[in-house]
């Protein structure tokens, strides 16, 4: 099974830029759904190469990683 990467970046302003990577298909959308109903108001949206594969099938299993700045 393929992983699955979310990079979260919060700005000194409070701006919040979300990347997700891994997901096939229209599955990275629905990551995207339940980080925006966390985070708020999506500003912008870009879709990549990866929107447009086939979709996979998975199960999403949480870890939180942190960042050291």
């Amino acid at each position: 099974m393929a992983q699955h990467d979310i990079d979260i970046e919060i700005s000194k302003t409070g701006e919040v830029k979300v990347s997700i990577r891994g997901v096939k298909g229209k599955g990275c959308l629905k990551y995207a759904e339940f980080l925006a109903q966390l985070i708020g108001e999506v500003k912008s949206q870009q879709l990549t190469s990866e929107y447009y594969e086939p979709e996979e099938v998975a199960n999403i299993d949480l870890h939180i990683q942190e960042k050291e700045a």
